[in-house]
């Protein structure tokens, strides 16, 4: 039993830090998408999942939202961070594009910070979705996430396009039990999962004025389509693709403990963290830097480096009081610093 809940416990950390591997990995990706269409092939693939499965995730680990004290909990750890990190973002903005002025917009969420925002708002819906029948409140977010994209006034503000497209993905997550997940753990589901794979990255290579915005779900229909009814039909598509691809990939999650485990436990500090090599990438000395088959080579190693980094410990111990709040880290190496002293 206990080797049992192990492995349990390892299969959620290495998809965890799969995932953020790939969040990271997508953002240096998005760099070459525009000139070199192997990038971005792989690039959209990416992204119709490794977000949504992140969220499905975050669902399954919020079944203890109706305990006593949970949203309390999830302010302090979600709201708090948020509004630190869109300041710091500001500040970092402001001086590595040179802005003319410093601007902070605490209710839009600077770039990839909308996830907090977007969390502590799933968390709350919760109560309400939670009453209902699975089937049926699924259906519900599903549809609400369908007829957001019919109002222009529904996007980046207070993260209100993602909250809604997204929340089918976390209220899945809710609902789901580990045997759900261990049921994709068969050799049937893992050549399922191959197969859509394959057919999914020949639907994107075919398909060059496919728009990767859509999988973001930050916007409204009028931004990509003239015809708004087509708009519900095309998201409606990539629900159908995102749900697929995330069960294609838990199929291949490993459930045993790899080396790599340990950093599943970590993936907020390499998701607030990562932005600012992200942003300084992108708008620094990399302006002339082209991409080849080593490049891509290069840029997978630097992304593993970088994601183990932000999860290691020693980071965690210098930054878990802004993000958590907390000084337990800090307070153990002050206190082994002085036993040693003491002797």
């Amino acid at each position: 039993m206990v080797e049992a809940a192990h492995k349990r416990e390892s299969y959620f950390d290495n998809a965890k830090f799969i995932l953020i591997f790939l969040v990271v990995f997508g953002h240096f990706l998005q760099t070459f998408i525009a000139e070199y269409a192997s990038m971005r092939i792989l690039y959209i693939y990416i992204y119709t999942f490794h977000m949504p499965a992140f969220i499905l995730i975050s669902g399954f680990f919020a079944k203890s939202f109706g305990k006593p004290g949970y949203l309390k909990k999830m302010m302090k750890k979600l709201i708090l961070p948020y509004v630190f990190f869109q300041l710091i973002y500001s500040i970092f903005y402001y001086f590595l594009l040179n802005k003319d002025n410093l601007s902070l917009k605490i209710l839009d969420p600077e770039w990839s910070l909308w996830f907090l925002l977007s969390l502590f708002f799933w968390n709350l819906m919760l109560l309400v979705f939670s009453k209902m029948k699975p089937w049926k409140s699924v259906i519900v977010a599903v549809f609400i996430g369908l007829v957001a994209g019919y109002f222009d006034v529904i996007g980046g503000y207070l993260s209100l396009s993602r909250t809604l497209v997204f929340f089918p993905f976390f209220l899945v997550g809710y609902f789901l039990t580990k045997e759900h997940f261990y049921l994709l753990k068969t050799h049937f589901a893992t050549i399922i999962g191959s197969i859509f794979i394959v057919l999914l990255l020949i639907f994107i290579a075919i398909n060059p004025s496919l728009n990767d915005k859509w999988f973001l779900g930050s916007k409204p229909y009028a931004n990509f389509v003239e015809v708004k009814s087509l708009g519900l039909f095309i998201r409606a598509l990539v629900y159908f693709i995102s749900f697929c691809s995330i069960a294609a990939f838990f199929s291949f999650v490993p459930r045993k403990r790899l080396f790599f485990t340990k950093w599943g436990k970590n993936t907020l500090y390499v998701y607030l963290l990562h932005g600012f090599f992200i942003k300084f990438f992108r708008e620094g000395s990399q302006t002339d830097f082209q991409y080849n088959p080593s490049t891509f080579l290069l840029l997978f190693v630097i992304t593993f480096a970088l994601t183990v980094l932000l999860s290691s410990q020693l980071v965690k111990t210098f930054v878990q009081p802004v993000i958590e709040l907390r000084m337990s880290m800090l307070q153990n190496v002050f206190s082994r610093l002085t036993k040693r002293e003491s002797y």
